[in-house]
C-alpha cells in the first residue's frame, strides 16, 4: 500500500464517504436523477405509438363494409378469371391453392393487428375510467363539502330573527302598549 492510497483513504475516512460512492478514476458516478443514455442497438428502431396508429387504421378500415365488399369482389374476380380465363392466363389452378394462402396470410396478419388495436382501445378506456373516478371522487367531495355548508347556514338561520319573527314580536309589543293605554291612570290624589 503505497502513500497515495493511504492519503485517499484517510480523506474519504475524513468526509464519511466510501470510495465507491465518491467514485474513482475507472468508474465514473452514475447519477440516479437522470436516465441513461440508450444503448447503440443494431436492431433497426421503430415507433410504437406510430405503428399502433397504422395498425388501428387497418383495423377499422378491416371492420367495415367497404372491405367487405372489395374483399368479395376480389375473391370473385379470381375465382371467375381463373376458370374462365385461357390456359396461359390462368394463374390459381382449380383448387384455388394461391388464393386460399393469400386469405391466410391476409387474416394472419389481420388478427394481430386487430388486438393490438383492441389493447390500445383498452389502454385509453383504462385511462379514461381512471379519469371519471377522480372526476367522481371529486364531485363526492365537493357535494359533501356543499351539503355540511348547507347545513351550517341552516342551523346558523335557526337562530337569525326572519322578518315574520320580528314583525309578530312588534305586534305583541303593540297589543302590550294598546292593552296599557287602555287602562285608566289612577289619579296621584287616590295614591296619597
Amino acid at each position: 500500500m503505497g502513500p497515495e492510497e493511504r492519503e485517499s483513504r484517510e480523506r474519504t475516512r475524513a468526509n464519511g464517504a466510501s470510495a465507491v460512492r465518491r467514485g474513482s478514476a475507472e468508474r465514473p458516478r452514475i447519477r440516479l436523477d437522470l436516465p441513461r443514455t440508450p444503448r447503440r442497438t443494431f436492431l433497426p428502431e421503430y415507433d410504437p405509438e406510430a405503428f399502433g396508429r397504422l395498425s388501428e387504421r387497418i383495423a377499422r378500415f378491416l371492420g367495415t363494409g367497404r372491405f367487405l365488399v372489395w374483399m368479395t369482389a376480389t375473391v370473385i374476380v379470381w375465382i371467375t378469371w381463373n376458370v374462365a380465363a385461357p390456359g396461359a392466363w390462368r394463374f390459381d389452378r382449380y383448387p384455388f391453392i394461391f388464393l386460399t394462402l393469400a386469405l391466410s396470410l391476409q387474416a394472419s396478419y389481420a388478427a394481430p393487428l386487430i388486438l393490438l388495436a383492441q389493447n390500445r382501445q383498452a389502454d385509453r378506456d383504462r385511462i379514461m375510467q381512471e379519469q371519471d373516478r377522480k372526476q367522481n371522487e371529486r364531485s363526492i367531495a365537493d357535494t359533501e363539502y356543499l351539503t355540511r355548508e348547507v347545513a351550517a347556514l341552516r342551523m346558523g338561520l335557526g337562530e337569525v330573527a326572519t322578518r315574520d319573527w320580528i314583525r309578530s314580536e312588534l305586534q305583541d309589543v303593540m297589543r302590550d302598549l294598546e292593552q296599557w293605554q287602555a287602562v285608566p291612570v289612577e289619579s296621584d290624589e287616590h295614591d296619597r
